[in-house]
């Protein structure tokens, strides 16, 4: 690969541990990004959501959010309201920007798996209007080769493209990999990138270093402008990763509640504006506001 630039190694690895979720007792929740923006900019936090629901009871229900985007890829079952439902596979960013409420009712018994991601808004951005993207995973991106199928969401890596809209630039990519297969694969130096692991292990980087399953391993990074390469190997089981790559805003953020400011006073007046209805329900979002992929 010519000018490949810096090879990308694991710096830092991390296993979050799976504490009881808001949902109930049948919610797990994995904090993959958590409480650490100035190390992880521009991803704010990522939560790993299981749930095993085994009564008819809902759970869930409306809330708001403003100031950053969701970023949703549903790994198992289905999830949504009444204006989209997610199936295993698919792919959604919320863009909350100046405020939405959006509501995530799960009725019945219920099993699904759903990696959710708060990704911070260009300063400029913070409170552009709000829309929401759909991708489904039958037009998601996506390419096989030699042992490797990746499945592209955002961005553009492994000379594939999504039609997804960013405001900070992101790459979402879910990677299986056949026993002992390897993928290497050019990456913007600049960008912070972890891969989070989903089934088996891989060795990563010219030096080889292992991540198991559950574990995030963040990654090297290079200067703007420079060309990076990631190299994997799967080990002798297979493997599943979820890469997440985005461009640093370099900007500070407040963070209080559902809400994402530059200031305190900011995370006032969002939590007024929720109080007196000047939120509108996702649900009411304007055809322009809504893409479907």
């Amino acid at each position: 690969m010519e000018n490949q630039g810096i090879v990308r190694n694991i710096i830092s690895i991390k296993k979050p541990s799976a504490q009881p979720g808001f949902l109930g007792p049948d919610h797990t929740a994995r904090a993959v990004v958590y409480d650490e923006f100035a190390y992880s900019d521009p991803f704010i936090l990522l939560m790993d959501d299981f749930l095993d629901k085994k009564d008819d009871a809902p759970v869930g229900g409306p809330h708001p959010h403003a100031g950053f985007e969701t970023v949703s890829l549903l790994l198992e079952g289905e999830i949504g309201d009444e204006t989209h439902m997610m199936k295993q596979g698919d792919f959604q960013v919320m863009t909350a920007g100046s405020g939405i409420v959006h509501t995530e009712t799960i009725e019945g018994r219920s099993r699904m798996r759903l990696l959710q991601m708060w990704l911070n808004l260009p300063k400029a951005d913070r409170w552009t209007t709000p829309r929401v993207q759909d991708l489904a995973f039958e037009n998601a991106p996506s390419a096989e080769k030699n042992g490797v199928k990746t499945v592209l969401y955002s961005g553009s890596f492994a000379g594939l493209h999504s039609p997804v809209k960013n405001y900070v630039p992101l790459i979402v990519a879910d990677i299986r990999l056949q026993p002992g297969a390897s993928l290497a694969e050019s990456l913007s130096a600049s960008y912070n990138a972890f891969l989070y692991v989903i089934e088996g292990d891989v060795a990563v980087g010219d030096d080889g270093k292992v991540l198991n399953i559950n574990q995030i391993g963040w990654l090297n990074r290079g200067a703007t402008g420079e060309s990076s390469e990631l190299v994997v190997v799967a080990g002798a089981g297979g493997a599943r990763v979820v890469l997440y790559a985005g461009e640093p805003q370099n900007d500070s953020i407040v963070s209080h509640g559902p809400f994402i400011a530059d200031d305190q006073e900011e995370i006032k007046g969002l939590y007024s504006d929720f109080r007196h209805g000047k939120m509108r329900h996702v649900s009411t979002l304007s055809d322009g506001q809504r893409f479907n992929y």
